[in-house]
């Protein structure tokens, strides 16, 4: 594969032949901006004012952009979103040219998806460039067809030699920093984008539905942030209409959808999907809410995930689960967390049993069984909360680790099994990735250190945010181990991405020596810190 040197600027990719066709669909107007259509109310700061409704009588439009996610060696999950009820259709090519393509039939879009679709493709060929076009055809008249949107994708390699790299962040547009016009919308994804990686883990907080935007934001020592607001961003989501314009928000962002029609995503969820440290069960106080059950919130935000991201597991009426795996060849394989869905309540964390943990039973049994059956050089385990990080909710357990530096208690309970399990089976190659806590940070968890020692060493990567507030760093808790090698953090809560502190992880594998290098990022392109790890190791 063609790439520059990972600690210093890339050199064009396999992907900059796309520069034509993916500025020309990043050209067109979104439905958003266009008075008349089936979204919701036109943008009211920051952006250009609304088009003539008559273009809109016309034919089926993907203004949206395109995604691709959960990509094999085989396989591949495309999305798009129509501005009106439209049949999708996908091609793919092994040439820009598009001679020869192969034709896919995708779904019907209309309101019960909030116009939405994806489409499964099978048989790809391992380890290959792939060229798609979604167009969109009028379901009464299917010659009526709206202008292709363009993207691209690389499928699993077959062979370990190819290697493997891709980045990792979470938590976009929090704590009232939204896309901002100045910055250029979200110019972090182009940054991540020119490192030319296979895919983007998206490692939970991909929305912000409890964190409503203003126009403008006062900075300290002067200065204003402006934010472009919708009427969906202008309140805490509750509605399912809400929690989808939320997801199409971000969308808003060009940097965005072109980063989207280059590299696709695995993705995860944590709590900002629905509200800020929710679990099963929870009724709100917060005032800001008139539905306050978080189970019927949580179901209207899982249906607009579903919606707004091409993802293998949940299914369109926003059942099916989000835990998988993801199989990227031979040196990798993905293990996507949900801490979230199938945990007990929050609470001080000094429970000396907890079957629920932050995993629940049922997940905890397939990711022993998954890591077991694994034959892949690495296993990362995505998870979308740190370990021994200090996360508090008031008197309450946010993550896992609770304060006390002794025994497992509480959800540390669980993690415990879990970590018991990789050493008795001798599973070699397991990495921790994160986000959440909006600093970087690398921990090294070592037996010896710990109070809990019936483990193999381990390392936990930090990062984020993408655009949102940074935070100081977080207290360790001392119950495995955990040693912080790195950290860069604020010395104050909620400092603007005009600030910096904005971070996102690299990965590469190397296909010849089977090496796995983290490098920690924070945007501007500088590298903060870098490990590199040996495979086949029990523990290092």
């Amino acid at each position: 594969m063609t790439r520059g040197d990972a600690s210093g600027p890339v050199a064009p990719g396999r992907r900059s032949v796309l520069r034509g066709s993916l500025a020309a669909s990043a050209a067109l107007a979104l439905p958003g901006l266009t008075a008349g259509t089936a979204d919701a109310a036109p943008v009211r700061a920051g952006l250009p004012g609304a088009a003539p409704a008559q273009l809109l009588s016309g034919r089926p439009r993907a203004a949206w952009g395109v995604q691709t996610g959960d990509v094999t060696a085989g396989s591949a999950l495309v999305w798009v979103r129509s501005d009106r009820p439209a049949r999708m259709w996908v091609e793919t090519s092994a040439t820009e040219s598009f001679r020869n393509p192969r034709r896919v039939r995708g779904p019907l879009l209309g309101p019960g998806t909030d116009f939405t679709g994806t489409t499964a493709l099978h048989g790809l060929p391992p380890g290959r460039q792939v060229h798609y076009r979604v167009v969109l055809a009028d379901p009464d008249d299917p010659r009526r067809t709206g202008e292709p949107v363009y993207g691209t994708f690389r499928t699993a390699p077959e062979r370990r030699r190819d290697g493997v790299r891709f980045v990792w962040s979470g938590d976009l547009a929090g704590q009232g920093w939204g896309i901002n016009p100045d910055r250029g919308g979200y110019p972090v994804f182009d940054e991540m984008a020119r490192l030319d990686p296979d895919f983007f883990l998206f490692s939970g907080d991909t929305v912000y539905a409890d964190g409503p935007l203003t126009e403008t934001v006062a900075l300290p020592g002067g200065g204003v942030w402006r934010n472009v607001v919708t009427e969906e961003k202008a309140k805490v989501a509750e509605t399912l209409a809400e929690y989808r314009g939320n997801f199409r928000y971000n969308l808003l962002a060009e940097s965005l959808r072109r980063f989207n029609a280059q590299v696709p995503s695995i993705v995860q969820w944590d709590d900002h999907e629905v509200v800020n440290n929710w679990y099963p069960g929870e009724i709100l106080a917060d005032e800001r809410y008139t539905e306050r059950r978080v189970d019927v919130l949580a179901a209207r935000a899982r249906q607009a995930f579903g919606e707004y991201f091409p993802l293998s597991s949940p299914r369109r009426d926003g059942e099916g689960r989000i835990y998988r795996v993801v199989r990227h060849g031979p040196l990798l394989d993905v293990f996507v967390l949900d801490m979230r869905t199938h945990r007990g309540a929050n609470s001080p964390g000094r429970e000396t049993t907890d079957p629920r943990g932050v995993l629940g039973a049922e997940q905890l049994a397939w990711l022993k069984r998954e890591l077991a059956r694994s034959r892949a050089v690495w296993k990362v385990i995505a998870s979308d909360m740190p370990l021994g990080l200090i996360v508090p909710d008031g008197v309450n357990v946010e993550a896992v680790a609770q304060g006390d530096p002794g025994a497992p208690l509480g959800r540390e309970l669980q993690i415990a099994e879990l970590l018991r399990f990789v050493k008795h089976r001798r599973i070699t190659g397991t990495v921790w990735l994160t986000a959440d806590v909006h600093h970087t940070s690398a921990q090294h968890y070592a037996p010896e250190r710990a109070a809990f020692g019936d483990f193999a060493p381990f390392w936990e990567f930090v990062t984020g945010p993408l655009n949102a507030g940074a935070f100081p760093a977080s207290a360790l808790d001392g119950t495995f181990g955990p040693e912080r090698v790195f950290v860069k953090a604020p010395e104050r809560g909620n400092v603007s991405p005009s600030e910096g502190y904005q971070f996102y992880g690299q990965v590469d594998i190397d296909g010849d020596s089977g090496e796995l290098t983290v490098r920690l990022r924070e945007e501007g392109g500088a590298v903060l810190f870098t490990k590199t790890l040996r495979p086949g190791l029990v523990g290092q």
